[in-house]
C-alpha cells in the first residue's frame, strides 16, 4: 500500500477495519489526505479488486478530542441519513459500515462509497452553480423520510454572537434583536443542516463552465428535521462569505425560483436567515482556514469577517 502523503496513512486498527468490509480478494493498494473539512479527518482509499481494477472509497474518521466527544450521536445520524437516502434519487454516498464507538478502530470511524466530482470555491461559473444548488436542496427538503431525523438545533443564541471589530453596532444590535424573539411557525422539511458549497462535489467541463452538473452531497452528519429556511440560510451564509454579500442575497430567490418554499413573511424570513449569519460570527477562523487550503488565499479571516459585516448589514436593510 502507498500513501499519496504521510498525513493518509490509516492506522493499523482502522485498516483491519476497513478490510474486513472489503470484498473477497479486496485490498487497499493507496491512501490519499482530503482536504477541506473541519470536524474530521477524510481519506480516499482505492482498493484494488480481484479483476485487476480500482475502486475507491472514503473514511471518514473523528480524531480531536472535542469532536471525538460528539462522535456517536452524529456517526449514528449520518449513517441513517445514508441508509435512508438510498434510492431516493439525491446523489448521497453510500454506507459501508461505521464504527461510532470506536469499538474496532482507533477512533469513530465510518466508511462510505466514493463519489465523482469535487467541491468548486471559486467565482468563476457562479451563476451556473447558484442555480443548481437551489434546485437540490428542494429536491433534499422534497424527501419524506418513513421515520424522522431528530429535531434540528440552533448554532448560536443572542448572548453568544461575536460582533465583529468596526461593524455597526447599532446594526448588529437590532440583528441580535431579532433572534432573541421565539423561533417562526414553520412546517418539516428533511433538512441537510450543513448544505453549502463545500460539501457539494460538482462535474465542471474545463471548457465549459456553463455546463456543470452536481454529483454528490456530502457530510450528513448533521442531518434533521426543520424548517426549510435553515438549510437555505446556512447556504446562503457561506455564498454571502465566498463570494460577496449580493450572492448571499440571491440564493433565496434561486430556492423559490427552483420551487421552493420559504417562511411567507419577512420577519420569518429574516429570522433564519439573521440566525444562521450571526452562528458564523462565532466560528470565521473556523470555517475559512479550509477555503485558503482549497485555494482561495484571499479569504484570510479578517476578509471574511468584513465580509459577514456586510451580509449582516445587507439583510437588514432588505428584511429588517
Amino acid at each position: 500500500m502507498t500513501n499519496h502523503d504521510e498525513a493518509a496513512a490509516v492506522r493499523p486498527l482502522t485498516l483491519a477495519w476497513v478490510s474486513r468490509h472489503l470484498d473477497f480478494g479486496e485490498r487497499i493498494v493507496r491512501t490519499e489526505a482530503l482536504h477541506g473539512g473541519i470536524t474530521a479527518e477524510m481519506r480516499r482509499l482505492t482498493i484494488g479488486t480481484r479483476d485487476g481494477g480500482t475502486r475507491d472509497v472514503v473514511l471518514r474518521s473523528f480524531v480531536d478530542p472535542f469532536y471525538v466527544r460528539h462522535a456517536e450521536e452524529g456517526l449514528y445520524r449520518e449513517a441513517g441519513a445514508l441508509t435512508l437516502l438510498t434510492g431516493t434519487g439525491v446523489p448521497a454516498p453510500g454506507l459501508v459500515a461505521v464504527d461510532p464507538t470506536a469499538e474496532h478502530c482507533e477512533y469513530p470511524s465510518l466508511l462510505m462509497t466514493h463519489l465523482a466530482g469535487r467541491t468548486v470555491l471559486g467565482d468563476e461559473g457562479l451563476e451556473t452553480r447558484v442555480p443548481l444548488l437551489a434546485s437540490r436542496l428542494v429536491a433534499i427538503h422534497a424527501l419524506r423520510p418513513a421515520e424522522r431525523p431528530r429535531k434540528y438545533v440552533a448554532l448560536t443564541t443572542a448572548d453568544t454572537v461575536v460582533v465583529p471589530k468596526g461593524a455597526d453596532a447599532a446594526v448588529w444590535a437590532a440583528a441580535i434583536d431579532v433572534i432573541r424573539k421565539p423561533a417562526p411557525p414553520y412546517e418539516g422539511r428533511f433538512l441537510h443542516r450543513d448544505f453549502q458549497p463545500g460539501n457539494v462535489l460538482f462535474d465542471v467541463p474545463p471548457s465549459e463552465p456553463a455546463g456543470a452538473r452536481i454529483t454528490g452531497v456530502v457530510d450528513w452528519a448533521a442531518a434533521s428535521w426543520g424548517p426549510a429556511d435553515l438549510d437555505v440560510a446556512h447556504c446562503s451564509t457561506n455564498l454571502a462569505l465566498l463570494h460577496g454579500p449580493a450572492w448571499g442575497l440571491r440564493f433565496p430567490e434561486a430556492y423559490e425560483e427552483a420551487g421552493g418554499v420559504l417562511a411567507a413573511t419577512a420577519s420569518g424570513r429574516l429570522y433564519w436567515l439573521v440566525r444562521d449569519a450571526l452562528a458564523c460570527s462565532e466560528e470565521v477562523q473556523l470555517v475559512s482556514q479550509p477555503w485558503r487550503e482549497a485555494g482561495r488565499a484571499e479569504l484570510t479571516t479578517r476578509t471574511v469577517e468584513e465580509r459577514l459585516d456586510a451580509y449582516v448589514t445587507a439583510l437588514m436593510d432588505a428584511l429588517g
